[in-house]
């Protein structure tokens, strides 16, 4: 079984380098396949989300590995983010996760977005106009993190964090935090290396993820006309070039180039093959002067183009 590295967060605790991300993966069988492919084979990091609408297949799976002393609880790292309509009332969303996750706490979580909605009490989904516009909610981010501070100070979140936030949010957020942030999780690949952000978290000890790191293919199911960023990493000739001399897939390569750079990765995927692919990048390592190469792509190009959001 394929052991998989970590990196220390500040508050002690630690973080897998690579884990099995699920965005759009909410049919049950699939995701029921693929979560127990990757757990046979070692994977022991999900990340998943409130958005996701997968929590409950994920968390009948574990409580099923754990019953049958597969692994302990405290051997699976599970990620799970605050929807953008539950910023006023984020318990509400905390203890909906955790029962759905069937956890008495949850590794990381996150808050997914700066862009509070809000929420409709009745049916705890984003309040809308009549055309289906959401309604903005101009909640303080420091509100939603003092929610986020006192289920830490509990022990149900044992690290807390930001998920698509700018420099100048992570810093709002991290000046007013009493419980610094402990992690980011944001688009990055070798199209949109992040460098300038992840330098700007490594300084304040806040550890990187990083989500679409080889481009997200499924994400046309959703970006149409002019969101469509019409880019791939894996086809990048760089990519090509050292695929064939490593005698691995693309995204292999892309995955394997994030992890040497320290950042955590989540590549989604509920094909069990490629499943199986995504965590076989522990037997080779990429050069200096490869990683160097990389460097110096020089592209800045993101794939999730976030309208509400000053980037």
């Amino acid at each position: 079984m394929t052991k998989v590295g970590t990196i220390l967060l500040s508050n002690g605790r630690k973080l897998p380098l690579l884990g099995l991300g699920t965005w759009q993966a909410s049919d049950e069988k699939q995701l029921d396949t693929a979560l127990r492919t990757a757990l046979d084979i070692g994977y022991r990091y999900i990340d998943t989300a409130d958005l996701y609408q997968n929590e409950h297949i994920i968390g009948k799976v574990v409580e099923e590995y754990i019953k049958n002393g597969k692994f302990k609880r405290e051997d699976i790292y599970i990620t799970s983010k605050l929807p953008t309509h539950g910023h006023r009332n984020p318990e509400i969303f905390i203890e909906r996760s955790l029962e759905r996750l069937r956890m008495d706490y949850i590794d990381l979580y996150l808050i997914h977005a700066p862009m509070p909605y809000q929420n409709n009490p009745e049916t705890n989904e984003p309040k809308e106009e009549k055309d289906g516009k959401r309604i903005v909610d101009l909640v303080p981010f420091n509100e939603t993190w003092k929610v986020f501070e006192k289920y830490y100070d509990e022990g149900k979140l044992k690290a807390i964090g930001l998920s698509n936030f700018n420099e100048k949010q992570i810093q709002e957020v991290y000046d007013q935090a009493k419980i610094k942030p402990h992690n980011l999780q944001v688009e990055c690949h070798i199209l949109f290396p992040q460098k300038e952000l992840f330098n700007f978290c490594k300084n304040r000890e806040i550890s990187f993820t990083a989500y679409a790191p080889i481009g997200s293919p499924g994400r046309t199911a959703v970006q149409k006309g002019k969101n469509l960023v019409d880019e791939s990493p894996m086809k990048h000739s760089l990519v090509q070039k050292l695929a064939e001399k490593y005698r691995k897939s693309p995204a292999q390569i892309l995955i394997r180039q994030m992890i040497q750079r320290g950042i955590s990765t989540i590549p989604k995927s509920t094909n069990p093959e490629r499943v199986k692919e995504n965590l076989n990048v522990f037997d080779f390592e990429l050069t200096k002067e490869e990683m160097n190469e990389f460097d110096s792509i020089g592209q800045n190009t993101r794939l999730f183009l976030f309208a509400m959001q000053a980037f």
